[in-house]
């Protein structure tokens, strides 16, 4: 029998005043899947640097951030993740978060993070 999981999308801001990021229009809202189904969140984000990183993080009810992948965009190009179900894409202005096989532990607020270097 499948399990319904309940997954939350939030975001953090960039690091400098100019620099944002938040979830795309059409996820500002709680997202419902079953168990071993396969979701994508979605973040946009505005930034006039080339040196991009872009972090996705969960987090359960009373527990601290768990970091979960870390990708470069525009100039930068590498990514790790901490679990292979876990995969993502960047463009010029977005980022998507791939979770694969989901299970009922992947139950959470999830968090997407902008990090900006110098020019």
């Amino acid at each position: 029998m499948k399990r319904n999981l309940l997954i939350i999308l939030i975001i953090t801001s960039g690091v400098f005043g100019a620099d944002q990021i938040e979830p795309s229009e059409d996820q500002k809202t709680d997202i419902f899947k079953k168990e071993g189904e396969l979701v994508i969140l979605k973040c946009d984000y505005d930034t006039s640097s080339e040196n991009v990183f872009l972090y996705w993080y969960r987090q359960y009810p009373n527990r601290a951030l768990q970091y979960l992948l870390r990708r470069g965009a525009r100039r930068e190009s590498n990514s790790h993740t901490s679990d292979s179900r876990f995969s993502s894409t960047a463009s010029r202005s977005s980022t998507e978060l791939t979770v694969r096989e989901l299970r009922l532990a992947d139950t959470a607020l999830y968090y997407c993070a902008l990090r900006v270097g110098a020019q």
